[in-house]
């Protein structure tokens, strides 16, 4: 449903906060590693996500990414997917079609429109601390 690229950020998100939680940074070799990505791919989308100040980066010797706690509490999967993906996912038609709306709806417009519904609630739902904190008690996997 979402990107490989918005994939991979989620799952570089959640792992650079499980790291912060045990006070460590994580540099973009391990990120890329951890969540089965390319390195230069991973780079780039860990720079985007600076950019956006959902991480941040220190350089140098004893740099990395890391991901603040209060910062966890604010930030949604919804902010990542709108980040990486924009809003399409949320608003377009579940054929691809242009002209969709409720005045000329598709043949699944009504059923897709429960899906995108369902899919913005759960996204806006859970915070990336949230994320972190089901992975690291282990009721949930990234893999």
């Amino acid at each position: 449903m979402f990107s490989k690229a918005c994939e991979y950020a989620i799952k570089a998100t959640i792992y650079i906060a499980q790291q912060s939680h045990l006070e460590r940074r994580a540099n973009v070799k391990e990120v890329a590693k951890a969540v089965n990505a390319p390195e230069a791919f991973t780079a780039k989308i860990l720079q985007q996500l600076c950019r956006e100040n959902i991480l941040e980066s220190i350089r140098g010797k004893q740099g990395g990414f890391i991901f603040p706690v209060d910062r966890q509490k604010q930030i949604k999967i919804f902010d990542v997917v709108q980040l990486i993906d924009g809003d399409g996912i949320f608003t377009n038609c579940g054929l691809g079609l242009h002209t969709c709306s409720s005045e000329n709806p598709c043949p699944v417009h009504d059923d897709f429109k429960e899906v995108r519904n369902g899919l913005v609630a759960m996204v806006q739902k859970y915070s990336f601390y949230d994320l972190a904190i089901k992975t690291e008690t282990g009721l949930v996997w990234l893999k």
